[in-house]
């Protein structure tokens, strides 16, 4: 019990660093969450700072992920990076350090994804770079890729584990769950398609 708490709670803190808040105030002596969507994720940043911090912030965000599902594998195993996977994420969407306020929870999902399967990974980039480049929408493109890791893991890398299943399952509703307010601007008409400050 004390090393699921330990995964979880190194977890939860690793995904309170923020990339966009780190780069934001050191580049730019800006906080993010006052521009743009008034988000922390990579998104926001590359729309308000330019493709410099939004590529700076999409590397912190993938390993502190990564970092987290390796301290979890080592005290845990498998069910040590599921934890941390799913934690790593609820802190950087939820960080108590910054009230709450954090960022979608893609660029950690991808860090949980690649350290589990790679394979899963690259396929991942290609459906999420295939969707923006049809749709210009970078929302749609996070929904659908983060809500098709679980088909495509199941029918195509037969994974058959129920908890590995779940999990992806978990990370795709966050993932919906933090683009509400996308989805209601996709259905308007009036999403924001991806335009990148040089």
């Amino acid at each position: 019990m004390f090393k699921f708490i330990i995964c979880i709670a190194i977890a939860y803190l690793l995904g309170n660093i923020s990339g966009g808040m780190i780069f934001g105030k050191l580049l730019f002596n800006k906080d993010i969450r006052d521009y743009g969507s008034k988000n922390a994720g990579t998104t926001n940043a590359l729309r308000v700072f330019g493709i410099k911090a939004g590529v700076l912030t999409f590397i912190i965000d993938v390993l502190k992920s990564i970092l987290a599902c390796f301290i979890g594998m080592k005290l845990l195993g498998l069910n040590g990076v599921l934890l941390a996977g799913i934690f790593v994420v609820l802190g950087h969407n939820w960080p108590v350090f910054l009230n709450f306020k954090g960022g979608k929870g893609i660029a950690s999902s991808f860090g949980f994804i690649m350290f589990l399967d790679y394979k899963i990974a690259i396929v991942a980039i290609l459906i999420f770079v295939t969707i923006v480049i049809l749709s210009k929408y970078i929302s749609l493109a996070s929904m659908l890729t983060t809500t098709l890791v679980l088909p495509i893991s199941y029918i195509f890398f037969v994974y058959r584990n129920f908890y590995v299943l779940s999990t992806f399952f978990l990370l795709a509703s966050l993932s919906i769950y933090r683009h509400k307010s996308n989805i209601v601007r996709l259905i308007n008409g009036n999403e924001n398609k991806i335009k990148i400050k040089k």
